[in-house]
């Protein structure tokens, strides 16, 4: 499989664990490419339509069209790596003024170290 470049929204099985109950979600790859052909995992952030909670540094995504995404949503940075074997395929990818602020947003996360 080939690398997906930063910030390509994908889609991918939810939860891992239990495959009787599987759904298929979007999920935001954080990982450069080289990251992913060294070791074969994807680093990604969720993406949710969820409206009843919020998590730190939630951000709504703006171009929903360029994302491939059908409703509104935020990137959750709730962060995991993934098998890139079992990534679903691709939907999209945040537009430039979206990448800005995600890039901000983990910026916030993870700050350089001093």
């Amino acid at each position: 499989m080939s690398a997906f470049e930063r910030f390509a929204v994908v889609r991918v099985p939810f939860p891992f664990t239990d495959r009787q109950a599987q759904k298929r979600r979007p999920a935001l790859v954080l990982s450069q490419p080289g990251f992913q052909q060294a070791c074969g995992h994807v680093l990604l952030a969720m993406i949710t339509s969820a409206r009843q909670s919020a998590w730190p540094l939630d951000w709504p995504i703006e171009d929903l069209q360029a994302g491939g995404l059908p409703q509104p949503c935020v990137v959750r940075l709730k962060l995991f790596t993934l098998d890139e074997r079992m990534v679903l395929g691709s939907l999209g990818a945040l537009a430039p003024a979206d990448r800005t602020a995600m890039a901000g947003q983990l910026a916030k996360l993870l700050p350089p170290a001093p």
